[in-house]
């Protein structure tokens, strides 16, 4: 093996898509096990001791807004293969379901429906998808639904 050798990267297209999120997943992995140490442990400790306890046991339980999201996410991901199979190999599937799950999600979660707050969520659920849709598809070439 020379130093050369060193400097050449030779990727396997049929792995290739798989590079980024391994990245993700182990960045993702130590950033939890950090969140755990540094955070959970003491936490747990006052929970034990008496001095807080823990956020799901107080206040009431917002079933609507569990379950809705659970519904929503569900819906979004077994509906974004099928409407991506209409536009194949153009991460449409991706764009056009995401804009609704978005709204939707948004709606969900939305304290006041007046036409500002609509606006808002409205134009977040449009803009937001599109600009990701765009970096990802467009500019890095990255397979989308």
């Amino acid at each position: 093996m020379e130093i050369s050798d060193l400097f050449q990267v030779s990727i396997d297209f049929s792995q290739s898509h798989l590079f980024f999120p391994r990245i993700i997943h182990w960045l993702l992995l130590i950033m939890a096990l950090m969140i755990l140490l540094f955070e959970g442990i003491p936490y747990l400790r006052e929970v034990r001791s008496g001095r807080k306890s823990l956020p799901f046991t107080t206040g009431s339980f917002d079933s609507k807004r569990v379950f809705g999201t659970l519904l929503l996410t569900i819906l979004y991901f077994v509906s974004m293969p099928y409407v991506g199979e209409l536009f194949p190999n153009t991460g449409l599937g991706f764009l056009l379901m995401s804009i609704p799950y978005m709204f939707a999600l948004s709606v969900l979660y939305l304290h006041q429906h007046d036409r500002a707050h609509l606006l808002r969520v409205g134009l977040n659920a449009l803009i937001a998808p599109v600009v990701a849709w765009y970096i990802l598809a467009k500019l890095f070439a990255i397979t989308l639904p």
